[in-house]
């Protein structure tokens, strides 16, 4: 006589029954990952926005010839290679010269989400 192999309904159904209760417990944490990846692209924007204006405000002052003069915070935006991406707005502010000023970066999103960046003035 051969010995058979393979599962018993008792151990398929409780495979079935774990797999249905990870779910259920993952599941709410990916529900909301729109909102998240949002957020998380403003930020890295803000960023890049603030990293800009500190190499644009030291390559600025090196010679007045390099990157662009910045008096208020969507002047931050020219810096950027290729400009702010669309869909996103930056609060206008004006910003003296060799100041900084912090300045907020919002999508154009129904809720906004947003996120400041530090503009540093230059002539």
């Amino acid at each position: 006589m051969r010995k058979q192999a393979g599962f018993t309904l008792i151990e398929l159904v409780m495979v079935i029954l774990l797999i249905g209760v990870l779910a259920a417990v993952a599941l709410p944490k990916f529900v909301d990952l729109e909102s998240s990846a949002r957020g998380a692209s403003v930020s890295g924007i803000a960023g890049s926005l603030s990293s800009a204006a500190a190499i644009n405000y030291a390559s600025r002052k090196a010679s007045a010839s390099n990157g662009v003069a910045v008096t208020n915070c969507t002047d931050v935006a020219n810096a950027l290679m290729g400009g702010l991406p669309s869909g996103f707005t930056i609060t206008s502010q004006a910003v003296a010269n060799d100041a900084s000023v912090s300045c907020t970066l919002s999508d154009n999103q129904t809720p906004a989400n947003t996120a400041t960046f530090t503009a540093l003035g230059i002539n």
